[in-house]
């Protein structure tokens, strides 16, 4: 028996952030959950302990069927240490804006690296 070459596993989208932002992409279908149960989205609210978004973080990083990871900016910022550390190509990290909180180039931990390679 072959196994899948990595760009046929890595097939969902996962999503850490706010209400708004979970609702509109589940309605939009990226929602899931695999056979041991588990979702491959987070919902964020101000009562959320930073060490629970960092251990998702983890977790969606490390899984395989996860091909882009999404996260509100303003979530990121509460784990911007582990965010910043995050250096695999995949699931790719994208920060996104949310319905309260514009994004902010500045504080996007994936452009800084793409400045950086350029010198800028």
């Amino acid at each position: 028996m072959t196994t899948a070459p990595p760009s046929k596993e890595r097939n969902l989208l996962a999503v850490i952030g706010d209400e708004d932002s979970i609702t509109g992409l589940l309605l939009a279908g990226i929602g899931h959950v695999n056979e041991q149960g588990k979702k491959n989205f987070l919902i964020v609210d101000a009562k959320t302990q930073p060490s629970t978004i960092e251990s998702a973080f983890e977790e969606l990083t490390e899984r395989k069927d996860i091909a882009i990871l999404l996260i509100n900016q303003h979530v990121a910022d509460r784990i911007r240490p582990t965010v910043d550390r995050y250096q695999q190509a995949f699931p790719a990290l994208l920060e996104i804006p949310s319905k309260e909180h514009p994004y902010d180039p500045s504080k996007d931990s994936v452009l800084k690296r793409v400045q950086k390679l350029f010198g800028d």
